[in-house]
């Protein structure tokens, strides 16, 4: 068994190998509560949650930490006086909360707030004063800086060099040394809020971005940590700054960085400044979200998804070929997925271990269906229960328990099926009227509201509807 993930500061494939085999340890950079979570959100929550589940399923146990940044200047631009910065981050983080669970993403073993973590960034950049990497800005603002000049291995992450790199934006340039060094700490604006600010040996501020991260994943997992996750575009310059203001003082810190790719719409990226966003709440309010999983979860995780409706109806017929074979099996076998718990098929492990296959591992268990459907034609059952105990142990893993052993078909698909039986018997019914059949008629209307469909006939022909009463 070795898995293999690709590293994005080697810009190659390793083999990994956690610090303690029995314990993998995982950062991975959760949202910024500003406004409600993309689609895009949501696909990096799923990729990270299925390699999370495969390397549990591998190591036994996995702690994963993902964070929530809570202060931050979109928090405070975003806040009103009916609801202020604190109550719309916690009011989001919820949004973020339910989209996660809606799509089968687990919990993470912690999910510090950046804002319960102060005293630990105070502690990261009084370490970094003192030897010698970043400065407080003489101009009296209270704003502390990190001199990336002072450290050689700024740029390691993305391969940049120093010179070629654009002047960070995150706080006024005048009390910088370099137009490159970034704020660890913000002093406090008389136009924000008092209760945005904390006390510090610079006067009263606020935590920089970059050295949240670096404080949390140092609290919940130590100074070294197997694997740093987040999406291609945290790499600069956040994670760049991460990696930097972490070792140079003193942290061994990431031994993998894994990221993911971006959801685009027309081969852009996905973003909320651009206004090309899919709203997560709208995307699960009209598909199904074990549809959106399979959607967002089926490429690979380091490819950009470019999704558009098919992509969505592509992964809703995938998943009702695996509903019906379920179904079949089921009806066949009724017991064939209890007792014992079957292993996933050496193939789909060796797609999940090579850097997380996903796509590879998909087309084992479409295999695995039809072999089983086969098996199910010629009346071999034990053939059929194993193949249906192998889906269901490759399904856990990737998180898209379909249904229980009964089988279900998804709510569009059971829409679609009862409009096709009750077309049918609107249609004989439109027949035996035109032929004056007046009892067949009344028969089938009267079976059709013994089951609940109301009909209403129109000039523009009949509609039906389900009587909610």
């Amino acid at each position: 068994m070795t898995v293999r993930l690709y590293d994005t500061r080697a810009q190659a494939l390793r083999d990994f190998a956690p610090r303690d085999a029995s314990n993998v340890t995982m950062y991975v950079c959760g949202p910024t509560v500003q406004s409600g979570p993309h689609i895009g959100h949501v696909r990096a929550a799923v990729g990270f949650d299925i390699l999370r589940r495969w390397l549990t399923h591998r190591f036994g146990r996995v702690t994963f930490v993902r964070n929530v940044t809570d202060i931050d200047d979109k928090i405070l631009a975003n806040a009103t006086e009916r609801e202020p910065w604190w109550a719309l981050a916690y009011r989001i983080e919820l949004e973020f909360t339910r989209a996660y669970a809606a799509v089968g993403v687990l919990a993470p073993t912690y999910e510090p707030r950046a804002t319960a973590s102060v005293p630990q960034m105070i502690e990261l950049i009084e370490t970094l004063i003192e030897r010698g990497h970043a400065y407080a800005a003489p101009d009296g603002s209270g704003d502390v800086y990190f001199d990336v000049r002072s450290w050689s291995e700024y740029g390691s992450l993305t391969r940049q060099s120093l010179d070629a790199m654009e002047a960070a934006a995150d706080a006024d340039p005048r009390g910088k040394r370099d137009p490159r060094d970034f704020a660890l700490w913000k002093g406090a604006k008389a136009d924000e809020p008092v209760d945005a600010s904390w006390v510090s040996p610079w006067g009263r501020g606020r935590p920089g971005w970059h050295i949240e991260c670096s404080a949390m994943s140092r609290r919940y997992l130590g100074p070294e940590f197997d694997i740093h996750g987040g999406g291609l575009d945290l790499r600069f310059p956040h994670h760049e700054n991460e990696l930097a203001q972490s070792t140079a003082a003193g942290d061994a810190f990431a031994r993998y960085w894994v990221h993911n790719g971006l959801v685009t719409v027309g081969d852009q990226k996905m973003s909320k400044s651009l206004g090309n966003f899919l709203l997560a709440d709208d995307v699960l309010a009209e598909r199904d979200p074990l549809v959106v999983r399979y959607a967002l979860g089926a490429a690979h995780y380091r490819s950009n998804l470019d999704l558009s409706p098919a992509s969505f109806d592509e992964a809703e017929a995938a998943l009702d070929r695996i509903r019906s074979f379920q179904q079949r099996v089921a009806r066949a076998v009724p017991d064939a997925t209890g007792g014992e718990t079957a292993s996933v098929p050496d193939a789909f492990a060796a797609a999940m271990d090579d850097d997380l296959g996903v796509p590879q591992a998909l087309a084992v268990v479409h295999e695995t269906v039809r072999a089983g459907n086969t098996a199910i034609d010629a009346g071999d059952t034990d053939a059929a229960a194993a193949a249906a105990r192998s889906v269901a142990a490759m399904l856990d893993v990737l998180g898209l328990e379909v249904a229980s052993p009964a089988g279900a078909l998804s709510p569009a698909a059971e829409t679609a099926a009862l409009d096709a039986l009750v077309r049918t018997m609107i249609d004989q019914r439109a027949d035996a009227r035109a032929t004056k059949d007046w009892a067949t008629a009344d028969r089938i209307r009267d079976a059709i509201a013994a089951a609940g469909i109301v009909l209403e006939d129109g000039p523009e022909g009949t509609h039906w509807s389900v009587n909610r009463g």
